[in-house]
């Protein structure tokens, strides 16, 4: 049986795939725009790292994801990141048992919420 501790670390693995899969190869490329990630052992939060468009040296942090562990009920809920900075649940999948079925979710982006 999997207890939550297992399901946690098995999540940050899941979830730090994810982010690399995301990021550029070139370094170059990354320099202009890069994604990152959190963890606090219950919630992710996915962001790109870029520079602001009117002072390169002032590196952002903007977050697109999150994506939080409910023990209770052993659900992850995944939450969009709207252009007033709320964060709201992503209605065509609000939560899962199933961490990658979200990140699945983020990937495809199907209703531009993530990446635009």
């Amino acid at each position: 049986m999997i207890d939550n501790k297992d399901i946690i670390s098995m999540a940050e693995v899941q979830i730090r795939s994810f982010v690399e899969s995301k990021r550029p190869q070139d370094i170059e490329v990354r320099k202009k725009l890069d994604f990152g990630y959190t963890w606090d052992g219950q919630t992710a939060l996915l962001f790109e790292i870029r520079p602001q468009w009117n002072n390169p040296a002032n590196i952002l942090h903007l977050e697109f994801a999150k994506i939080k562990y409910v023990k209770s009920s052993k659900q992850w809920k995944l939450y969009w990141r709207r252009a007033s900075g709320k964060w709201e649940a992503y209605e065509p999948i609000p939560s899962s048992d199933n961490l990658q079925e979200l990140i699945t979710e983020i990937s495809h982006d199907g209703y531009g919420c993530f990446f635009g």
